[in-house]
């Protein structure tokens, strides 16, 4: 008996034993890729950031990501504003090729419940990390769509786009979501809209009044006519843009409204909580982090850990605050032990906005040394902005890169390092920064670059291989106003459309390897390689342009005007409100 049990016992000993050795093996063959956490600030300024050249902003979690990783000092968006650097960034291709270009006014998406978005036959880089078994999420802003033809088709939405997870915002964030900020939307349109609803109810009123008292005769077929046109009138500018912060200020979870519409003083801790959780519930897998701030868009945010702190008002206090949710997210990964493991990208999607400011001071970025803002074409200020990765133990700590490169190449790039393959059936206008970062190459790929300005080629930027002369051309440049202003104060944000901008023939030619602030173009007198130059600027620009294809303008009137049968909506539509449950930070 006591033999037949120290054999049972041996037995499970062995079973034991090989149950930790293929535990083991399990262990080492962990996955290796790298986790992905890419961080976007909306309408950061590159000079509001102390480690590109701001001494009185703190900033001291930003900078620590470029002292222990790479800092690319001429990172360019694709595009001055919103929604097209970020549709850009999302593809790897210039907007133009998705139709997220702006033909006229209407530069961005204006309504969740328009029909405009990002194409659902656009190949984003979380589409790929999906495929390839990376957990997907993002958290804060969207601004590419939601809707093509009914209230849930989600065509634009993002879990069409790749993402497993989304929470956070479809729209942006503006003025209507905070009383008493004014109006970002169209706020002529609606000024004329309601002028006319109310010219058109004085002359019913002047009609009904005499009719009722008998002074004279008006046909009743005339005034119902005239009541319907005045409610029609009405209706046009009061349901879409009075009642705007309703449509607009949401906030999704996935496909879901949890709020309509969104409390603000509580948004910037959920959208870095719900950053928080996702790290930690998907620490065991690979995972791609998408995290959109929503500062520092206007309105800005009075949080009172950080009101008043700053040297610089209001939003000097949010560029401190989302100084400090980057450190909150720092912390996570190194708690969790997966900084050698996790890849983290920094960035902002365009120039921080000039024309912004009241009473109460500058409420838009500073962008250092470069001319122009946001929605200003081509000019340096508006599409330059940082660029800072930090993966510890891959790439090297303190490594600054001057050679051109774009938000674009993060496509490539997170495509490359999750083992996916890049698309075949398109043009990939990004190139991967992996050889770049790691010294293997000194030269970036991106000979020229291509600024546009809506569906317009505003500027083409040239790095000759063997040279260090970085020449930018622009073919037109958009008119300030008032006259001697830096910006378009007049109108707010710059346009590009015919009227708006001055042509040059020849073009405007910088050298940016000595005129970074654009103040002094070239003339062909001056340059005696001014010709050369623009012949071999306008042979590229020839050859792009054969690479463009006609596809729908995602911008156009019809696509970005609200539509009552797509607005995302939580209850009974018009009746559409609801507060997030389990908000109390």
């Amino acid at each position: 008996m006591e033999c037949f049990i120290n054999q049972r016992s041996w037995m499970f000993a062995v079973l034991l034993l090989l149950c930790s050795i293929e535990y083991l093996k399990a262990s080492d063959h962990t996955d290796a890729r790298p986790n992905f956490i890419v961080m976007m600030v909306d309408d950061l300024g590159i000079g509001d950031i102390g480690c590109y050249g701001n001494n009185t902003v703190r900033t001291p979690n930003i900078d620590r990501l470029a002292q222990e990783g790479v800092k690319l000092t001429q990172h360019i968006a694709a595009g001055p504003l919103c929604t097209p650097s970020r549709a850009a960034f999302m593809t790897g291709r210039y907007p133009i090729r998705s139709g997220m270009g702006s033909t006229g006014r209407v530069q961005v998406i204006l309504w969740t419940g328009a029909s405009g978005g990002l194409p659902s036959n656009e190949t984003t880089f979380a589409t790929i990390l999906q495929k390839h078994d990376y957990s997907t999420g993002i958290v804060g802003k969207w601004h590419l769509g939601v809707n093509c033809d009914s209230r849930n088709d989600n065509c634009h939405h993002p879990v069409n786009h790749g993402f497993d997870y989304f929470y956070g915002l479809p729209f942006t964030l503006f003025n209507d979501c905070k009383p008493g900020e004014g109006s970002d939307i169209l706020a002529d349109l609606q000024a004329l809209f309601r002028q006319a609803s109310q010219v058109l109810g004085l002359a019913l009123l002047t009609l009904l009044i005499p009719r009722l008292a008998g002074f004279f005769l008006v046909s009743w077929k005339l005034i119902v006519l005239l009541t319907i046109t005045v409610l029609l009138a009405f209706c046009s500018w009061y349901v879409p843009f009075a009642l705007v912060q309703n449509w607009n200020c949401i906030i999704m979870k996935n496909q879901d409204v949890i709020e309509q519409p969104m409390t603000l003083e509580t948004l910037p801790q959920r959208l870095l909580n719900e950053a928080e959780y996702f790290i930690e519930r998907n620490q065991q897998r690979p995972f791609f982090l998408f995290i959109s701030f929503v500062h520092v868009h206007i309105p800005l945010f009075t949080s009172k850990d950080f009101m008043g702190k700053s040297q610089h008002g209001l939003y000097g206090d949010n560029v401190e605050e989302v100084d400090w949710m980057v450190g909150r997210i720092t912390n996570v990964v190194e708690r969790l032990g997966l900084s050698n493991k996790t890849m983290m990208y920094f960035t902002s999607d365009h120039g921080g906005h000039l024309e912004d400011s009241d009473s109460r001071g500058q409420k838009g970025g500073w962008n250092g040394i470069y001319k122009g803002g946001k929605g200003m074409g081509g000019w340096e200020g508006g599409i330059r902005v940082p660029g800072i990765f930090r993966w510890p133990g891959t790439l090297s700590p303190g490594s600054v890169i001057d050679e051109p490169t774009s938000l674009m190449d993060v496509f490539p790039t997170l495509v490359n390092l999750a083992g996916g393959e890049l698309p075949k059936d398109r043009i990939i206008d990004g190139h991967d920064l992996m050889p770049l970062m790691e010294g293997k190459v000194l030269r970036s790929e991106h000979e020229f670059m291509f600024h546009y300005c809506g569906i317009y080629l505003n500027a083409v930027r040239w790095h000759p291989q063997n040279s260090d002369a970085i020449y930018k051309a622009h073919f037109f440049t958009p008119n300030f106003s008032p006259e001697g202003a830096g910006g378009c104060y007049t109108i707010h944000i710059c346009r590009c459309d015919e009227g708006f901008v001055t042509p040059h023939n020849p073009p405007l030619l910088f050298d940016l390897s000595k005129d970074p602030s654009e103040n002094t173009p070239l003339s062909p007198d001056e340059e005696p390689l001014f010709l050369e130059i623009m012949q071999r600027i306008q042979g590229a620009v020839k050859e792009h342009k054969e690479t463009l294809t006609q596809v729908p303008h995602q911008l156009s009137w019809s696509n970005i005007l609200w539509k009552p049968w797509l607005q995302p909506c939580c209850g009974t539509f018009p009746f559409c409100s609801c507060i997030e449950k389990n908000t109390t930070t």
